[in-house]
């Protein structure tokens, strides 16, 4: 019997250094400080009697014996989650989710999402990062999020992905001024007034620009916003009209704050999936994704 001459704090340092690229980032990404993780590293490799890591100029790198032991290391901490899932404790997991997600999520279901996380995991502590879905991948690639929540399309395509459906765009604007407007007016209509949307360099933004430029439409009057929810009020407020995600106006289009106003273009809907590292995450991220998607099928049903 190997005993104590190893443990999971130690196999799961080594794991979170190769993953997040320093003993630095290991050492925030698991709630400890660098010396700390430092010190587990070198006792592991003191117990197996091999160097697992160089050190070179603030770089780290696996020496051959640490590809081949990191893969072994990777399967005993999923055997030990695996034990505690099997004897129904997940109560015993005390770690943290780097969760990543964009507005539209934050300001939808995300609610919901975190409440079955919570049934599921009680003592799961819950990092949140809420930004542009660009921002959120590059914070996945970096290893420094476990879990994205975030709108395609992607960069890197061999994240493991949970569909997560689809939110349709739609032109709002306060009851004045879509009476105004007239019962369907076109795109040119539209583009007389200021128009609130999303940041230019995002899926919407750019094809409302594209839009723009093949029908000679002027551009200078659209308001671009990385803070969709900023657009809201300013809508209300009949600032303009606004080029939004549904699902981010539904209370006020419930109350009639804003009307829908039909018009014959609109952006692609948004796709959105649940997206992780499956070659190197613990095993409650995998559950945490599905989770997602039950909860995003519960918001759906309550539209």
């Amino acid at each position: 019997m190997i005993k104590s001459q190893f443990t999971l704090k130690q196999l799961e340092a080594l794991a979170f250094v190769v993953d997040t690229g320093t003993f630095r980032a290991a050492a925030v990404a698991l709630g400890t400080t660098q010396p700390n993780i430092s010190a587990r590293i070198a006792t592991l490799e003191n117990a197996l009697g091999t160097s697992l890591l160089t050190r070179d100029a603030g770089s780290v790198r696996l020496t051959a014996k640490g590809e081949v032991l990191l893969d072994k290391a990777r399967t005993v901490l999923w055997a030990g989650e695996a034990l505690i899932e099997a004897a129904g404790r997940q109560d015993l997991i005390e770690e943290r989710l780097r969760l990543g997600v964009t507005e539209l999520v934050a300001c939808s279901w995300l609610r919901g999402f975190l409440r079955l996380l919570k049934e599921a995991y009680p003592k799961l502590r819950v990092e949140l990062e809420v930004d542009l879905s660009t921002v959120i991948e590059r914070r996945l690639i970096e290893g420094q999020l476990d879990l994205a929540l975030q709108t395609g399309p992607f960069k890197v395509t061999s994240f493991a992905s949970e569909p997560l459906g689809l939110e349709n765009y739609c032109w709002v604007a306060n009851p004045k001024l879509a009476k105004g407007l007239g019962t369907r007016p076109n795109l040119e209509a539209l583009f007389q007034q200021t128009i609130l949307t999303h940041a230019k360099h995002t899926q919407a933004g750019l094809a409302l620009h594209q839009v723009a430029e093949q029908n000679g439409l002027e551009t200078s009057q659209i308001v671009h916003s990385s803070a969709l929810s900023a657009c809201v009020p300013m809508v209300l407020e009949g600032l303009g009209v606004a080029l939004l995600p549904e699902a981010l106006v539904a209370p006020e289009l419930k109350s009639s704050e804003l009307r829908i106003v039909p018009c014959n273009w609109l952006p692609a809907p948004l796709t959105f999936f649940a997206r992780y590292t499956k070659e190197r995450a613990p095993l409650f991220v995998g559950r945490a994704a599905k989770l997602a998607v039950e909860a995003q099928q519960e918001n759906s049903k309550d539209k």
